[in-house]
């Protein structure tokens, strides 16, 4: 059986750099094409010896150059939106790990998968303890009248709060079919200090150096709480998720959101 042929979008930052590696270590996936705004030789020298493939930072001719069956992207939105439709206009199933999408832009994905035929799996945490911890938190939220999420992140992480943190709040309130319960502070002394708010959850974001990605959602009732936490010690750990949706992408026609769908969750 022939590998599945994947281009890379965002190639030179941490997380793609991460994908290029664990696509090129596995036997069933090939490394294609790569594209950064600034690609520098016009080609990529692929890890263990593998070759090298285009690189460069127009899109569109990479794709057409390289021909890939999926186009993994890890950048920032505004390019994530406009390399899905390039993508999609070709007939490139996509697979979207890049944070800060608007509702708008996912409902503009969906509309091009079923305008092109084509496949799109978007997730805002690629990590399966992630995945579970969110399914883990749907089903708590039945239980308990009180809810807060702490996400924690390195220092450059560019979005707050990170979309697991809004992802998450919304299968809690998906899951509860009404608000927490959301005390009011009655002297707040340092502004934000109680956090954003969505649904009655406080979610809090901290940046901090040496941190990677991290989550803990607290659920409090009469006499007790109840803690879920996630640690992404690294990015390897988003690898096994991005394989997965790689690979299932290619059988589905449509949008996926979320990668708990491609888990059975």
């Amino acid at each position: 059986m022939a590998a599945i042929k994947v281009a890379v979008h965002g190639a030179q930052g941490k997380m793609g750099q991460e994908v290029i590696n664990a696509v090129a270590r596995s036997a069933d996936l090939a490394v294609v094409g790569a594209v950064d705004k600034k690609p520098g030789a016009g080609f990529l020298t692929l890890p263990d010896g593998k070759g090298r493939v285009p690189y460069s930072g127009d899109l569109r001719a990479v794709l057409l150059e390289s021909q890939p069956q999926v186009l993994v992207d890890f950048s920032v939105a505004e390019a994530s939106i406009a390399a899905a439709r390039a993508a999609a206009s070709l007939g490139v199933n996509l697979v979207i790990g890049t944070t800060g999408l608007s509702q708008d832009n996912i409902r503009e994905i969906e509309t091009l998968c079923s305008q092109r035929q084509i496949g799109a799996v978007v997730a805002p945490n690629f990590a399966l303890g992630a995945v579970v911890m969110i399914h883990l938190a749907r089903t708590a939220s039945k239980y308990f009248d009180y809810a807060e999420i702490v996400e924690m992140h390195h220092e450059n992480k560019k979005d707050a709060p990170s979309g697991t943190a809004i992802a998450t709040a919304q299968a809690m309130l998906e899951a509860r079919g009404k608000p927490f319960q959301h005390p009011p502070t009655e002297k707040q002394t340092l502004a934000g200090t109680r956090g954003g708010e969505h649904g009655g959850i406080a979610i809090h974001s901290m940046r901090v150096r040496g941190l990677n990605a991290h989550q803990e959602i607290v659920f409090g009732d009469l006499g007790q709480t109840l803690t879920i936490r996630h640690d992404s010690i690294n990015r390897e750990s988003f690898m096994p998720g991005v394989l997965t949706a790689i690979r299932e992408v290619v059988r589905r026609k449509g949008l996926v959101y979320g990668l708990d769908r491609l888990l059975g969750l």
